[in-house]
């Protein structure tokens, strides 16, 4: 009985010791894991001119990503922002960007994402007064996404670069702003 008994727990512990390994092959096996890239474009959104300025433009997004879960994953781009401008002063502003991606799906080809992470954004002025400032703080984003197949999906998103500094302009203060991004863009996975 007590030889059972032992059988019994070992093959018990084995079985739960097996479950993770045969959770992760099968997370393995799903089609959607492992490396995208893909390339956006949409239009940007400053906002602090407050109707005093030319503050949308053409923005876009190269980036790439890995999904190491079917819910879960990274994804680091590079985007021009856009410019904004008043009068005879133009700022243009750049950002690198790292973030987590969660995705829930909603069906068998549409899910949507949100998206939690950092940038580092520089903003160059030209014009009346020149100079850079470098920022770095947070992006976030949601959006959705269609898979036309098991390579190929779409993306229609909303992302905002919170607090991106200008350069001061004659001693005084530039602030900071919000650039908000709406785009479409397109992922191909590998």
């Amino acid at each position: 009985m007590l030889m059972q008994k032992k059988v019994l727990v070992t093959a018990l512990l084995a079985g739960f010791a097996a479950v993770p390994t045969l959770a992760m092959a099968q997370a393995k096996g799903n089609a959607d894991l492992g490396f995208y890239a893909g390339i956006s474009a949409g239009q940007s959104t400053s906002s602090d001119c407050g109707g005093s300025c030319d503050d949308k433009d053409t923005a876009y997004r190269v980036f790439g990503g890995y999904k190491f879960h079917p819910n879960i994953g990274v994804e680091g781009g590079y985007s021009p922002l856009g410019e904004t401008s008043s009068g005879n002063l133009k700022a243009e502003a750049n950002a690198w960007d790292i973030v987590g991606v969660g995705s829930f799906p909603l069906g068998n080809n549409f899910s949507i994402l949100g998206k939690l992470g950092f940038y580092n954004a520089e903003i160059k002025l030209s014009g009346a007064a020149s100079g850079k400032k470098t920022t770095t703080d947070l992006t976030y984003g949601i959006g959705g996404q269609y898979d036309f197949n098991r390579n190929l999906g779409l993306r229609l998103e909303w992302n905002r670069y919170s607090g991106v500094k200008a350069p001061d302009v004659a001693g005084v203060s530039s602030g900071d702003t919000d650039i908000d991004v709406v785009s479409v863009g397109a992922l191909w996975r590998f």
